[in-house]
Parts: structure tokens; sequence; C-alpha cells
């Protein structure tokens, strides 16, 4: 049994107390914020606005202050070997965008060979996808099990391809599924790929360790880290994000422009073209100190035990078709009501106030594969509590006398 104090947790979230009739079950989509993260950003507009880096005024040096005191805690807090690994983005999606964009030419060359999962969600497909068919690069997918976890022997046989890059999600979007990344990183660099992970959702399960992971490449989205939204994070090693071509130029990013020539800035501003997202790079620090004044070890421990209630009580209700396992996952589970449709269901359950998302969660290759239309899916957070799955198991059981009556 866990003694995390929830209700103290859940304390430091306004929202709870202006909609303290609502089950909030959405939170791989994005999770609320605490007082500190609002406050933060509040701060900065009130006391500090003003551009970073080249202001020839004191405002401007605080601001920039903040702002490069946001990346030394994202590296600290992911264990970056320097702060200029990490560069700011707009999230993950752009993360992404911007790995696949400046490997193609630099490193990938026709003829190369990328490996993905069938887990992927649609960011860590088409960007690959889109560059990757224009230049003659070869796309190779690794299949499930049958109980739709990674098949990790045929990832180890689809590596013997010797793909120059191996890109893969820490954690399902879709089913919660975690991959052992450590493992399958060093897979990867025994046939000398570059290693991507998708860390959107797995950042906020597991500290991540770049050190230890030893990937090349890291990203994830802040509002998945009770951080603001429109601020992300790519983590690279020095010398790989060198090789990197920018997919944004202009300001900041650059060193001298003519008309015949530009030169590009050191790292990190290489890679961050114009005014960058000053106060959403404030509201992440600030959502990784305050996370960090909790012991994560208990906040995992509550969601994994939120998690076993939810699965069991959900495999006791009959006509349920479950598709996440409830091991190896992070705190999703993703279900069908057998015959009805996952949008009457979702709607059912937001009649009833509770907040879940129903679809194919931006991942269609994953639902064509296991064969589903879409399906509801419910998130858990560390704010959850047991009566949040009970009212919304509840509510599931009360959405099915609806729609078979």
């Amino acid at each position: 049994m866990s003694c995390f104090d929830v209700m103290s947790f859940r304390q430091h979230f306004v929202f709870f107390s202006t909609q303290p009739d609502w089950v909030y079950l959405d939170n791989a989509a994005t999770m609320h914020k605490p007082a500190a993260v609002i406050e933060a950003i509040s701060h900065f507009y009130q006391t500090e606005n003003s551009n970073v880096h080249r202001g020839a005024h004191s405002i401007s040096q605080l601001a920039t202050q903040s702002y490069e005191a946001a990346r030394t805690t994202v590296a600290n807090f992911i264990n970056a070997k320097q702060r200029e690994e990490v560069i700011f983005t707009s999230g993950t999606t752009a993360a992404l965008n911007q790995l696949a964009f400046g490997l193609m030419h630099t490193v990938l060359q026709a003829g190369d060979r990328v490996l993905l999962t069938q887990l992927e969600h649609h960011a860590n497909i088409v960007p690959w996808q889109l560059h990757c068919q224009r230049h003659g690069v070869i796309i190779d997918v690794v299949p499930l099990t049958k109980n739709n976890q990674l098949d990790l022997s045929a990832y180890t046989a689809l590596l013997a391809l010797k793909p120059k890059v191996v890109s893969f999600c820490h954690v399902s979007n879709v089913l919660g599924h975690i991959q052992p990344a450590q493992e399958m990183i060093a897979q990867a660099k025994r046939v000398g790929a570059i290693t991507v992970v998708d860390g959107a959702q797995s950042v906020v399960y597991q500290q991540p360790d770049m050190q230890q992971l030893d990937c090349d490449f890291y990203a994830f989205s802040g509002h998945k880290l009770y951080g603001p939204t429109g601020i992300g994070v790519l983590y690279g090693k020095l010398s790989l994000l060198q090789q990197l071509t920018p997919i944004f130029a202009g300001g900041e990013m650059i060193e001298h422009v003519s008309f015949d020539h530009s030169s590009f800035n050191q790292l990190p501003f290489r890679l961050e073209a114009g005014t960058p997202n000053i106060a959403g790079a404030i509201g992440l620090g600030a959502a990784i100190k305050w996370l960090q004044s909790f012991d994560t070890s208990q906040l995992q421990k509550h969601k994994l035990l939120l998690l076993q209630h939810f699965y069991n009580g959900l495999s006791a209700i009959k006509g349920i078709d479950i598709l996440s396992s409830p091991v190896h996952n992070a705190g999703i589970v993703t279900f069908n009501v057998i015959a009805e449709h996952h949008v009457d269901v979702a709607e059912l359950l937001n009649q009833q106030q509770i907040a879940v998302r129903a679809g194919q969660h931006c991942a269609m290759p994953l639902f064509s594969y296991i064969k589903q239309k879409g399906a509801v899916r419910c998130s858990l957070a560390a704010y959850n509590t047991i009566d949040d799955v009970n009212q919304c198991l509840l509510a599931l059981e009360q959405a099915m006398e609806i729609l078979t009556a």
C-alpha cells in the first residue's frame, strides 16, 4: 500500500478546487498545472517581461537569466552532460520534426534505413516518412506480439539490416506499455545506429537519465510534465546536435548574414531561431523544480496502485475488451465496450463529468494493426485518487446500461 498523501498533493492544483465535480483521466493528452508553474509564468510577465539575449537593458538581462536558468534546470533533471545539449522546442512533435529534417543528407542518404515501431504516434512516423520517401530512405517497422507488446525478437532481426537511425517511444501513448529502452538503445548502438527516444509519455513516469540511457536524442513536451503547453525539449549529444541542419532559420540562430552566405551560431542557439517561448521555458523549469520537491518513487507507486485498481475493476465488468496490459504499464488503460462505438462511450462518461479520450490517439497505423476502429483511453496521474477510479468504473457501468437498454 502506498503511503503517498494524494490529497495533500492534489491541493497544489487549483483546477481541482474550481472544478471539484470532474474526474480528470485524460492525463496522457495533457497534465494539470500546479500553482507553482502558474505563479512562475505570471511572475515573468508581471516583472521580467522582455526579450532575451540581446537586450541592452537590465530587464532583458533578468529575462535571459531566468530563461537560461530553466535550461540548466532541464539539463540537471535529465542528467545531460552539458546544458548546451538542451534545445528548447515547442514540444515533442517539433523536436522529432527537427530530427527527421536535420539528419537527412548529413547522416541519412538514399538506400539507408530508419527503424520505427508499430507503437509510434504520428509525430514519430510522419516526419520520417515525409523526408525518407522524398530522399529514398527506407523505413522498417517493428511489429507487436499477440498481447500488443513490442516484439523484441523482431527488433533484433531488423537491426541486422543495419538501420542508420532507430526511433521509438519509451511509453506507448495508446497502450501505456513501457519499452525496455536502455536494452534497445544498447542493441541499436552495436549496429552503429543513431538512437532517438520519444519521451512524451515517459518523462513524467520515470525521471529520464541521459547518461544512463545513453541515447543520442530524447524528446519530450513540457505540458505532459506538469508544465505549460507550447514548450518542449530536444536533448542531443553535442557532436550529433552539431550535425543537424536547422529546420528554422532566422534571428538568434545566425552568426553572420550577407546576401551571399550565412554562418550559424553556437549550440544551443543554432537550433532556436527567433524569439523563444520564454515564459514557457520558465514554466517548465518551475514544473521540474516543483516535481523534485516530492519523492518521485512514491508518486510512481501511487500511480501503479491506481492502475492495478482500475485494471482489476475494468476486468470485472462483462463486455469490456481491454487492449492494454497492466504489466510494464506507465498508467494508461485503453479499452472498448464490445459492440459499442468508443465515441458514444466517452460521451456518456463526459455527461457524468468523467474526462477521458476516445479515438485513435494519433496512432492510426497501430489501430489498423490491431484491427480496431478506435478505443477509449483512461490515463492516470499522481493527483488522481482511488475514488476517481471508482467513479469512472461506476460511470462506465451506467453508460453500458444506457447503451444496451
